[in-house]
């Protein structure tokens, strides 16, 4: 049987219709759905109370100030002023590492951070494994050691697998900078063999990527403890050098394996 053209376009639109009101239901849901998921897990901010009661002791010279800012007389040093959103180490920058109260296994987290001239820090995801932070301004070819790098680990004397950001997003010394980074635990069974290692999905300095679905087959130097677990604190390192955060909060993810 022969259908007329008409009825025919008509039934072909009908149809595009169709498909289009479908696929923006379906686009509906999904935004839905991922909206529920972050009410799920709200952001913990680590940076704002001055009591530094998210942190356990000791906490040596870590206090919360209202701003900092490279000094004018020593582009080496920070200066800050009293107040409150902004977590500095001190005044020499010498100070014990801190590590949160809290436990965290898989994780989103977001923090801004400033150094000046020549100085060096770092985040410990679970204080075991490091995004190194670091005055990288101008390097041409950033190495593990430069900033964003995931550091090396350490045996027997000698570095090794380390891994350099993809490119160097680092901005002068003094200003301020920030990461946005997605951390995916290690795994273990039932007998607490490990099954899979930590994993940093993604990592993002200063608006670019500069790590994608890098593993980190164990602790790396200089962290806090040598072994390896499902959960762990956050750690900040504070005895390298002057450093100062802000706006640094995490949120965990709910894994489904």
């Amino acid at each position: 049987m022969r259908i007329p053209c008409v009825v025919l376009a008509v039934f072909l639109q009908d149809v595009g219709l169709y498909n289009l009101m479908t696929a923006k239901m379906a686009a509906a849901a999904a935004q839905e759905s991922t909206a529920a998921a972050v009410e799920q897990s709200k952001w913990v901010a680590l940076a704002d109370d001055v009591s530094l009661q998210a942190w356990r002791q000791p906490t040596g010279e870590w206090a919360i100030v209202g701003n900092a800012w490279q000094s004018s007389e020593d582009p080496k040093r920070l200066t800050t002023k009293p107040g409150r959103g902004v977590l500095v180490n001190g005044l020499t920058g010498k100070t014990t590492d801190i590590l949160s109260r809290s436990e965290h296994k898989d994780v989103e987290l977001h923090v801004e951070f400033m150094v000046p001239q020549g100085s060096n820090s770092g985040i410990y995801f679970q204080s075991r494994y490091e995004i190194q932070i670091i005055d990288s301004w101008g390097k041409k070819a950033p190495t593990s050691g430069d900033c964003g790098g995931i550091y090396e680990r350490w045996k027997d004397g000698r570095g090794f697998e380390g891994h350099a950001p993809k490119v160097n997003a680092s901005r002068p010394p003094g200003k301020w900078q920030s990461f946005d980074v997605l951390f995916r635990a290690p795994r273990f069974n039932s007998k607490g063999e490990k099954v899979a290692s930590a994993r940093f999905i993604k990592v993002v300095h200063n608006g670019q990527t500069i790590h994608e679905n890098v593993e980190v087959h164990g602790p790396t130097r200089a962290s806090s403890f040598d072994d390896e677990k499902s959960a762990g604190p956050l750690m900040l390192q504070g005895d390298h050098g002057p450093v100062a955060f802000r706006n640094l909060r995490l949120r965990h993810i709910q894994s489904r394996d």
